[in-house]
């Protein structure tokens, strides 16, 4: 009896210890890429495979844009771990460094693929970006005959 006891505190222990290293062997498995980062922080915007894809790259341009891309990345987490810019002063830096890569792209791409390039790029939707974004909501108006 005492021995069964032994047994199954030892079968719990086991299956506690095997639990929790699969779920560290899980989290592992991501890489340092820059690709892998962008994941991570939930970063918009088009990755080299999606470009690759929808602008049907080359294989010379894919790897110019492969450059672009990674040296934008960098550039982005380098600035966001400088935590002695104000708030204003790194939202312009950042626009800079987006300005930059598209000054690359256009040069990279062809006419229509950088055409392609903007429409995907552009910042916008949920966070409001340039041009405005999209118009608050017109506010609610009651129901009529109250």
């Amino acid at each position: 009896m005492k021995s069964t006891k032994i047994m199954l505190i030892a079968a719990l222990a086991a299956g506690a210890l095997l639990a929790g290293s699969s779920s560290l062997l899980a989290q592992d498995n991501s890489t340092n890429t820059p690709s892998a980062a962008n994941a991570r922080r939930g970063m918009r915007g088009p990755n080299l495979d999606r470009l690759a894809t929808t602008l049907k790259l080359t294989d010379d341009q894919k790897a110019k844009v492969k450059t672009v891309l990674d040296a934008q990345t960098q550039k982005m987490t380098d600035l966001r771990a400088d935590t002695t810019l104000s708030q204003a002063d790194r939202r312009t830096k950042m626009q800079a460094i987006r300005d930059d890569t598209t000054t690359q792209m256009k040069a990279i791409l062809t006419d229509d693929q950088f055409a392609q390039y903007q429409k995907m790029t552009q910042r916008g939707g949920r966070r409001g970006g340039a041009g405005g974004g999209n118009p608050p909501p017109a506010p609610a108006t009651p129901p009529a005959g109250n």
